[in-house]
């Protein structure tokens, strides 16, 4: 299974953006984002099961929602009210982290 995310970059204090992973050999069903500040460890941001369960980090509760496209080899992270402590390399992979990772994107929040 190979991930692919994409739809990082450069965003202020306060902005949005909108991340997405796209999967070959495999359509979503339990998936989770995380990220990875620098010079810390990867954390798990938000999963999503059955397609329609989700749960986030405090961190992020009321400003992230993750989604599951259509088709269902799509995996959206939408982030509001983005804050510089945001600011880090995001992933997808399975709430167990059982995918090879990917490379990531990078989301930097900065005036």
């Amino acid at each position: 299974v190979q991930l692919q995310a994409s739809g990082g970059g450069l965003v202020q204090p306060g902005g949005s953006l909108r991340l997405s992973c796209k999967a070959s050999g495999i359509y979503f069903n339990n998936m989770a984002w995380y990220r990875q500040a620098p010079g810390k460890q990867r954390e798990l941001v938000a999963t999503i099961r059955s397609g329609r369960n989700t749960d986030y980090a405090d961190s992020v509760k009321g400003r992230f929602t993750i989604s599951i496209g259509n088709p269902k080899n799509i995996l959206h992270l939408q982030m509001n009210s983005l804050k510089p402590e945001d600011t880090a390399v995001y992933y997808c992979n399975s709430p167990e982290g059982s995918y090879a990772w990917g490379q990531g994107t990078l989301v930097t929040v900065s005036s």
